[in-house]
């Protein structure tokens, strides 16, 4: 689904105008962006959560060569699913 896409269904979901759609969903970007850079989680319920991490330095290797290759700490941006979003594309997990 395009961005245009999306705010069309906004529009229609809402009861507003398209270019009402796109200001709110530019601000919900701008708002989690803002959010997650300072570190703080955000949680959409029944979407996920979006979250910084930090991941340690670490040795990996060159998968042509073998060659053992330092890796350095960074910050990463990650993703975590809700779980009645995942059920409800996936289906309930069997046990």
């Amino acid at each position: 689904m395009t961005k245009a896409q999306l705010v069309e269904k906004l529009a229609e979901a809402g009861g507003v105008t398209k270019k009402e759609a796109a200001a709110v969903l530019e601000g919900l970007v701008a708002a989690v962006v803002k959010s997650v850079k300072k570190g703080d989680p955000v949680k959409i319920p029944n979407l996920g959560t979006f979250r910084k991490v930090h991941s340690k330095a670490r040795v990996g290797r060159n998968p042509q060569t073998g060659e053992a290759v330092k890796i350095p700490a960074r910050k990463k941006v990650r993703f975590t699913v809700a779980k009645s979003f995942k059920e409800s594309i996936l289906g309930a997990k069997k046990k």
